[in-house]
């Protein structure tokens, strides 16, 4: 006998997760308006959420957390990612709803989050054995993204990052790479854009690989225009 697990997530409204699920490849398999608001959502993979519609319901302070374990995090993100940015324009990085790049984290190989627009986690995760990285940033940017990501504390993650870049200061621009990359995007989820300008400003003067340059762009999409 198979078992299945569906959890039921909380939103303020049914309208307000229908959207940004369907860019993740969701389709509709029930909803209903009356005696409460339910809808269950599928993808083809065989990934259920259900929902229920609390109205009032604040998605700042939601609790609803799901572990979604995948064989290959990198191919699910590639498809979250290409689907919100033909919906909305670009990835949301900040704010409610967004979606965290993989990074490998304590006890998990290349996770990343999504938090939906009723302020929930999806988790995502292979399940795996942390691999063995290198640089001397490995560790900055595991315990940076363990706060940042998994904790969804950004202001300790900077912190850790922040720490990491004076801890290494005998170490090239090339190496500090990833650490700037994802400064610059937790200053961008925290609204500090003059910050992350300042770090999108220094990434765009080192020679980057053509990924990295695509990320960066991306990034600089999202600092809202102001005064420089």
């Amino acid at each position: 006998m198979s078992v299945r697990t569906i959890p039921i997530l909380p939103c303020r409204d049914l309208d307000d997760v229908v959207p940004f699920y369907a860019a993740l490849g969701f389709a509709v398999t029930y909803r209903q308006k009356r005696p409460n608001p339910y809808l269950c959502l599928s993808r083809e993979d065989g990934l259920d959420l259900h929902f229920a519609g609390i109205p009032g319901f604040d998605p700042e302070g939601s609790l609803g957390n799901v572990i979604v374990v995948v064989p290959d995090t990198g191919t699910l993100y590639d498809e979250f990612a290409s689907g919100l940015r033909s919906a909305y324009g670009k990835v949301p990085r900040a704010g409610i709803p967004r979606i965290t790049k993989p990074r490998r984290k304590q006890g998990t190989s290349a996770g990343f989050s999504v938090v939906d627009p009723g302020g929930n986690w999806l988790r995502i995760t292979s399940g795996g054995p942390e691999e063995e990285g290198g640089g001397p940033f490995e560790r900055v940017l595991l315990n940076a993204a363990r706060q940042g990501d998994a904790h969804g504390d950004e202001s300790a993650a900077i912190a850790v990052l922040e720490a990491g870049l004076i801890r290494h200061a005998d170490t090239s621009e090339a190496e500090r790479v990833p650490v700037y990359v994802y400064l610059a995007e937790l200053l961008i989820r925290t609204g500090d854009h003059p910050r992350a300008t300042e770090v999108l400003d220094k990434l765009r003067g080192i020679d980057l690989d053509e990924a990295t340059a695509a990320e960066v762009a991306e990034l600089v999409n999202g600092v809202e225009p102001g005064p420089r």
